[in-house]
């Protein structure tokens, strides 16, 4: 048995994959988990109650965890005139407009996230069916179509994440790294939570938040009480 398979197969030995607990006591079962060779990230995946067919269900955002991810995030801005000066000054590695979106489309992808001023979505529009894959085509409702690029690109850096449900109606996102604190990353994870409870569909129907877990790369999942 490889030692990645015996660090699991002990990791796994202390989880009850049944007894959902407190966000508190998640953060703590994972801190007792065996470490992995490099700082790992830890990722929250919750399950809504929401039909992901059904386009006025389906939930997605932004949102700026207190502590932050704990990674450098590479940010690209669709800007142009001084307003792209600020953007780089806020930490853009690529700013442009048609030029930057002939770049995207030839197949560079080496950034996190992408910014756009409303004005260069005819440039950036025709990137939807290369970057949307991704998750990373620009869009007003998470944050990053803003006349204010300069600001949004300074929060992506700092550690603002995007979000959205997936087919099966998940979200998954990272909630820092496992060499934080507890406390940061219990107040990451509780503030993500109560922030997904806030855009609770009107059409949605039944149980809203189904489960939540959290692991860290290379560790089991912690099942966390839903609304903790």
């Amino acid at each position: 048995m490889s030692r990645s398979s015996k660090r699991h197969g002990g990791n796994r030995s202390k989880v009850d994959s049944i007894v959902a607990v407190s966000v508190n006591e998640a953060v703590k079962i994972l801190g007792g988990f065996q470490l992995a060779k490099f700082d790992e990230t830890v990722e929250i995946a919750i399950r809504l109650g929401i039909d992901p067919r059904q386009g006025t269900q389906n939930v997605r955002g932004a949102f700026s965890l207190p502590h932050g991810i704990g990674k450098q995030v590479r940010v690209i801005a669709f800007v142009e005139g001084p307003a792209a000066e600020e953007a780089k000054a806020a930490g853009a590695i690529e700013v442009g407009a048609k030029d930057l979106a002939e770049k995207v489309e030839g197949g560079w992808f080496d950034f996190d996230v992408a910014i756009a001023h409303p004005s260069m979505m005819r440039f950036v529009g025709k990137l939807g069916k290369v970057l949307g894959p991704q998750g990373k085509m620009p869009t007003p409702k998470s944050g990053t179509v803003t006349t204010d690029v300069a600001k949004a690109v300074a929060e992506f850096v700092a550690g603002k994440i995007e979000f959205r449900n997936d087919a099966g109606g998940i979200i998954h996102a990272p909630v820092g790294r496992r060499s934080f604190e507890a406390a940061q990353l219990t107040e990451n994870i509780d503030a993500f939570i109560q922030h997904v409870e806030k855009l609770k569909p009107s059409s949605t129907k039944g149980t809203y938040m189904k489960k939540v877990h959290i692991k860290s790369t290379m560790s089991p999942s912690v099942s966390v009480i839903c609304g903790q």
